[in-house]
């Protein structure tokens, strides 16, 4: 019997080149405008995009307050690829666990994301593959985020064309 729970995973068609797409996940000053929940405000204490590059951000809620975290990007592939990992952190970046920093027991320790960008006739597809659970990502709220992330960065991009 399979036990192996579906990893998230996420599409999104973008009506903008790839090449503007993939600049709004790269420039801290564009992602500091879309990169985050509804309601909520992402600052970047250090962001270095580039392979073995980090970064270090809060994102700030309203009602929940700071969540930190940092990674490493371990692939930048202009146009085409990002990988990098997140892990939980506080504001001196050191690492915390998941329940620590407010997530739920089963909230992955250390996690993987990966994001390809294509294009499609005039179009972006972005794909978002994360090394966590489907099921404890929609549970927690993570899996609405991306999109309505998703549909902050169309917005914006939208606005700049």
């Amino acid at each position: 019997m399979n036990t192996e729970r579906k990893q998230l995973f996420i599409t999104h068609f973008f009506d903008a080149p790839v090449e503007a797409v993939f600049q709004a996940w790269t420039d801290p000053e564009q992602l500091k405008h879309w990169y985050a929940p509804d309601g909520c405000s992402i600052a970047f204490k250090t962001i270095h995009v580039a392979a073995g590059g980090s970064y270090h951000s809060c994102i700030t809620d309203p009602v929940h307050g700071e969540c930190w975290v940092k990674g490493t990007y371990l692939e930048v592939a202009l146009n085409k690829r990002l990988v990098f990992t997140m892990i939980m952190s506080n504001a001196a970046g050191n690492s915390v666990s998941s329940v620590e920093a407010g997530k739920d027991k089963d909230w992955p320790e250390h996690q993987t994301t990966t994001v390809t960008f294509e294009t499609v006739d005039t179009r972006t597809r972005v794909s978002i593959y994360q090394t966590v659970s489907e099921e404890e990502a929609k549970k927690t709220g993570a899996y609405q985020g991306w999109v309505k992330m998703l549909g902050r960065l169309s917005l914006m991009l939208g606005e700049i064309r």
